[in-house]
């Protein structure tokens, strides 16, 4: 079964892999193997046993494409609990709420020890001061699209007034 998979359905190098039968998905155990980061994981993936590992954030998109995860564990991992933390809280809360439950933060000190479901946005202190500049940046795009649109508008205007002139001035000539 192995053989026949394509590159995003290949078994990570540091994970067992276990098939749960032809088209019923792939049990993926990365557990106790000392990871810092969540390998590039089968789109078929069913369970995913990441517990115990030196795992403290998640990229965020990272396990968008599981779409047919049924069971995920991703306990004694030393979370930072930063605003980084914040896709894999909502992803866990979509996911699998009891796994959201045996998530602890490591660090920082303020929240060692707090179930991740816990965490408010008052403790995710940093994301208030991320946000503003994200928008900032939505702003600026959104004011130069509407200006090139303005721009374009009004050449087209123009453009279509000058014709009408044109085409006056040659009826008239004729």
């Amino acid at each position: 079964l192995l053989l026949h998979m394509t590159q995003s359905e290949a078994c990570p190098p540091s994970c067992h892999c276990k098939s749960l039968g032809e088209m019923q998905g792939l049990q993926i155990n990365c557990s106790s193997r000392g990871l810092r980061e969540v390998p590039a994981l089968p789109v078929n993936t069913k369970s995913l046993y990441l517990q115990n590992n030196s795992l403290s954030w998640v990229p965020p998109g990272a396990l968008d494409s599981l779409n047919s995860l049924e069971e995920v564990k991703i306990s004694d991992n030393p979370w930072n609990c930063d605003c980084h933390i914040l896709y894999l809280k909502l992803w866990l809360e979509d996911i699998s709420a009891s796994s959201l439950a045996n998530v602890t933060c490591a660090t920082p000190a303020p929240v060692r020890m707090k179930p991740l479901m816990q965490l408010t946005g008052n403790e995710l202190g940093l994301c208030k001061r991320l946000l503003p500049i994200k928008c900032l940046q939505f702003f600026w795009r959104d004011l130069g699209l509407v200006a090139a649109a303005t721009v374009t508008l009004l050449s087209v205007a123009w453009a279509l007034k000058f014709s009408k002139r044109l085409i006056c001035q040659i009826t008239l000539s004729q």
